[in-house]
């Protein structure tokens, strides 16, 4: 007969929480400060997670929602492929059809083990600044499958008995355009990792393991209560929202997501069978990040202090159907998808609930459109240079409670995206930025308006030519208003040469040249606004037209 679990209480049950939850943050800021790319180390672009044995996620740090949600799935493909973990192994995957989200992410798992059995595995996923493949950066527009894409990593071992596989890491760097980059965020990725093996290790030798499965289960099972009793004072109902992608790259456009949401009792129903057929191009989404953007929309419309872990997604049945952009069949290319269509997947959810719970629904965050820029630096003439524009963001949704947070990225970071210090950006490649402030007139109006997006003017000083791709989406369509709100602005990026003339630049783009003396000339689009903009308060309009903040 099994033994009952032990009893936990309130004050017990809490320190533990809270201690999982201090562990993944201090891994987190160990990512930062010993990561070698300025897109983690500058931008943050990655996440951390504790799950149990059973796959389930425990705790999260405040980084990056779109990655979290599709961790656990990682872990589920490592423990599939690896059924027999041992202590002292490390394991390393970013196939999107393998339990990654899209290819630039790596994901790093570690099994920790205490009394003779696995009891945790401790996740990092960070974005690489190049992962192959046919374009620098990690992201090809012109990609119609996912072998142009990248390197595509399957689960694998990638070190046992504390160690690791050094040919492994060589073939894996040798296959990307910045290998010290790589190897250096790699290792900072195993490092986060183990960190957080070594600060669980004392606390189930201290706790015992079952009194820590004990908690575990008592931790998930509050927030499960947590996120039920709030969705039993939302109406019963179904609802459909709607969001549509500017294109694919390849001519088609107005690309739907469409999620009927129903919602009965305590639990919700998300219904994403409708949308559209897959894309030719990299819009399309992996199953692991379809699961993340749907929880993560769930996630937006809770209370802040419900912990955002495996029993607060309980309450969710998703449903969806292979073949459409919101579930590609394998073989497609997806690596906007963390993106787009995580966006407009989150932002078809809010829109169907905006008529059930619309005090908790929030107006469109801006869409990514991101500029990748590669060539030589004359201070560092031996060394090719990748940079990732996270400068001049979006603004951010509006929301019952006030105005949208101006410049605060997309939907799927929710903030977590963070744009690097200029003069640290200026010191490192070979760049001038001009100009860096607030797009008057960018956001969506309403009772309370968007975050306004960024302007930007960014001068190249490279030592000879580069060439530069894009991708991203939202020059056609803006953040979209919610409950009477209007749409922010849609994005406008331009190119303007040395000699003055100047071209729109596209969303989806690939073999971009630019000259020394060439500027990006960005206008980000803001966030959506939330509620009738007739009911705005006079004096709040009388303070943006003070401070400039609209034309």
């Amino acid at each position: 007969m099994a033994e009952p679990a032990p009893m936990l209480d309130p004050v017990t049950l809490a320190v533990l929480d809270n201690r999982l939850r201090a562990i993944v943050e201090e891994m987190g800021e160990a990512m930062l400060r010993t990561s070698y790319s300025q897109i983690l180390n500058s931008s943050r672009d990655f996440s951390i997670a504790l799950c149990d044995a059973q796959c389930r996620l425990v705790a999260q740090a405040d980084h990056i929602p779109v990655h979290v949600g599709a961790m656990p799935w990682a872990a589920r493909a490592v423990a599939e492929a690896f059924p027999a973990p041992r202590e002292g192994d490390t394991y390393l995957l970013n196939d999107p059809y393998h339990g990654g989200s899209h290819l630039p992410d790596l994901t790093i798992i570690i099994p920790i083990f205490a009394e003779g059995a696995l009891r945790f595995w401790s996740v990092v996923r960070a974005h690489q600044s190049d992962i192959g493949g046919a374009t620098h950066g990690g992201y090809n527009p012109g990609a119609t499958e996912i072998w142009q894409e990248g390197v595509r990593i399957p689960p694998i071992r990638l070190g046992e008995d504390g160690g690791l596989r050094d040919d492994l890491i060589r073939m894996l760097a040798t296959n990307t355009r910045l290998p010290r980059d790589f190897t250096g965020d790699l290792m900072a990725m195993i490092g986060a990792a183990r960190l957080g093996e070594q600060r669980l290790l004392p606390l189930l030798a201290t706790h015992g393991a079952g009194r820590m499965e004990a908690a575990v289960g008592a931790i998930l099972d509050l927030s499960e209560a947590h996120a039920r009793r709030i969705l039993a004072t939302w109406p019963d109902g179904s609802w459909l929202g709607e969001a549509f992608l500017d294109d694919d790259g390849f001519g088609r456009e107005d690309i739907a997501i469409r999620a009927r949401v129903t919602k009965r009792g305590e639990s919700l129903v998300v219904d994403l069978s409708e949308s559209d057929e897959q894309a030719t191009g990299f819009v399309n989404s992996s199953y692991p990040n379809m699961r993340s953007a749907v929880a993560m929309a769930f996630a937006f419309l809770l209370d802040p202090e419900v912990a955002k872990n495996d029993g607060a997604f309980r309450p969710v049945e998703v449903i969806a159907r292979e073949g459409t952009v919101v579930w590609a069949r394998e073989g497609a290319p997806v690596t906007l998808c963390t993106s787009h269509c995580s966006n407009e997947i989150v932002e078809s959810i809010v829109r169907a609930l905006q008529h059930c719970c619309p005090e908790r629904a929030m107006g469109g965050w801006g869409r990514r459109f991101r500029v990748a820029i590669t060539g030589q630096d004359a201070r560092r003439p031996q060394r090719r240079f990748v940079w990732h524009l996270f400068h001049a963001r979006p603004g951010g949704g509006a929301s019952a409670g006030g105005d949208g947070w101006s410049t605060s990225g997309e939907w799927h970071s929710a903030g977590g995206l963070k744009f690097g210090s200029v003069e640290m950006a200026e010191a490192r490649f070979p760049l001038l930025f001009e100009r860096h402030e607030f797009l008057p007139g960018s956001a969506g109006e309403g009772q309370h308006r968007g975050g306004l997006g960024g302007e930007l003017s960014l001068l190249v000083e490279s030592d000879g030519p580069c060439r530069a791709n894009t991708a991203g989406d939202g020059a056609r369509h803006g953040a979209a208003g919610m409950c009477g709100g209007r749409d922010g602005a849609p994005h406008h990026y331009r190119l303007r040469r040395a000699d003055g003339t100047e071209r729109v630049l596209k969303t989806k783009e690939v073999g971009i040249g630019i000259e020394p003396g060439d500027r990006l000339l960005v206008q980000a689009g803001g966030g959506g606004g939330w509620g009738d903009p007739a009911r705005r308060d006079p004096a709040a309009r009388a303070r943006d037209e003070q401070e400039g903040l609209v034309p």
